[in-house]
């Protein structure tokens, strides 16, 4: 599977962006704080999305999907504590777009681990 003609990497992509956007609304002495690190759970999931679809094994493709994951509930957590520092709204939209990535993601996990219990089968 070809990573760039995922949907699911396709709207994490564009998550990459709204979230950078609204990060420019944190105070700037968070900028080494909440905001880095919701920058990098947020790169971290379309960046895991490729790097597992161009590796060779279900295994590997399964791994990094996991990390998809964890980054999508990580960033998910950063921007509901951002909300409860009073620094940005998480708008309804915001919250779908993540919880429509991580069915996503869930879904190709569950791709792959067939795909792993099917050739143990056969071998």
């Amino acid at each position: 599977m070809y990573y760039k003609d995922m949907e699911v990497w396709k709207y994490s992509r564009q998550l990459v962006v709204d979230i950078y956007k609204l990060v420019e609304r944190l105070p700037k002495d968070e900028m080494f704080g909440l905001s880095s690190q919701i920058k990098r759970s947020v790169i971290s999931i379309p960046s895991n999305i490729a790097e597992g679809c161009s590796r060779y094994s279900d295994k590997d493709t399964s791994k990094f999907i996991d990390i998809a994951i964890g980054s999508i509930a990580e960033l998910d957590t950063q921007l509901i504590l951002a909300e409860d520092l009073g620094f940005i709204i998480y708008d309804k939209t915001m919250s779908d777009n993540i919880s429509k990535i991580n069915a996503l993601l869930k879904g190709l996990k569950k791709y792959t681990q067939n795909s792993i219990n099917d050739k143990n089968l056969t071998s």
